[in-house]
């Protein structure tokens, strides 16, 4: 992933995904977030909570680790077993993460067992469903006859945009926004990338589906819970307001009922 990243397509799409990170993280608050794998990639640099993480799958991925602002050091761990206790953090970041995890199952499941209630995931993953999709698909059958290359990364296997949210929905999230991007045509080349810009303009409008990579930004939901505030109480030593003479009501005398 790394070295696709270095070429002109990669630069594409991670400027892209740059700026949903940006736009999506910013407003929402807490104090604990982490994000899981690509270093070269800060998602949570406009997030305000004290409190960021990096974890990586394997010492492979700290190559890159310098190239992280964070705070913390980094934690390598399995994504399937995170060192966090249950319902401890505001905010999970995933950027291709669950595509190029072998399990990303269980992964799902361990971010929803760290997550507070109401705490939020946001996953990126490449769209099968997309003209990059559809190349990397014939560039697989070619390989089988013998010749050709690949236009994606070979690396893990891409989870479809409905098929993610089936997932999400299983294990109690709710999903608040989905979005796509990277519409141009699955060129090499940064010349004819930059020529057909205005793919962008129109696959927005006329394709949105279709986009080379897609955002989703979820909730976790517990059912049943209702979170309850402290009961007021009128503060000790001030008594109750008494009640107008005005409003008070006077019982008759004897010679008055029978006058």
């Amino acid at each position: 992933m790394q070295q696709w990243f270095e070429t002109p397509p990669g630069r594409y799409l991670l400027a892209w995904e740059r700026a949903e990170f940006e736009r999506s993280v910013g407003d929402i608050f807490g104090y604990h977030a982490l994000q899981l794998g690509m270093p070269l990639l800060d998602t949570l640099e406009h997030n305000r909570m004290p409190h960021k993480w990096l974890a990586l799958q394997h010492a492979g991925d700290g190559e890159e680790e310098g190239r992280m602002p964070f705070a913390k050091p980094s934690i390598v761990t399995d994504f399937a077993a995170l060192p966090f206790e249950e319902n401890s953090l505001d905010l999970v970041v995933l950027p291709h993460s669950l595509e190029l995890n072998a399990d990303p199952h269980a992964t799902l499941r361990e971010v929803e067992r760290v997550l507070v209630p109401e705490g939020k995931v946001i996953i990126c993953c490449l769209n099968p469903a997309s003209l990059w999709g559809l190349r990397q698909r014939r560039a697989h059958l070619y390989r089988r006859l013998g010749f050709g290359e690949l236009f994606l990364p070979d690396a893990g296997e891409f989870i479809g945009y409905w098929r993610l949210r089936d997932w999400l929905r299983l294990l109690s999230f709710e999903v608040e926004s989905g979005t796509f991007g990277c519409y141009r045509p699955s060129m090499k080349s940064e010349k004819w990338l930059d020529r057909t810009q205005w793919v962008d303009r129109i696959g927005e409008k006329w394709w949105p589906i279709f986009g080379a990579v897609y955002f989703i930004v979820a909730v976790k939901r517990v059912r049943g819970i209702k979170l309850i505030g402290k009961a007021w109480k009128s503060p000790a030593g001030i008594p109750t307001a008494p009640v107008p003479i005005a409003n008070r009501q006077r019982r008759p005398t004897y010679l008055e009922e029978h006058v």
